[in-house]
């Protein structure tokens, strides 16, 4: 499962609908889910995906604190 936090949304997507293998970098994991987004990848090169150890993924922007 993907799970996704974009502008205030929140999706699960499972990864065969993202078109996603186990093995891809975070580049091409991002270009996936912009598609599927329907926006430019740019918009996600702030955003950190978390790599679960149930091979979840967990897409999202990067915690700012301080």
């Amino acid at each position: 499962m993907v799970h996704i936090r974009f502008e205030g949304r929140s999706l699960d997507v499972a990864e065969i609908h993202l078109g996603l293998a186990t093995d891809m970098n975070d580049r091409v994991v991002k270009e996936r889910v912009a598609q599927h987004l329907d926006v430019s990848p740019d918009r996600l090169s702030a955003y950190v995906i978390d790599r679960r150890p149930s091979g979840d993924l967990i897409i999202r922007p990067e915690a700012v604190y301080g």
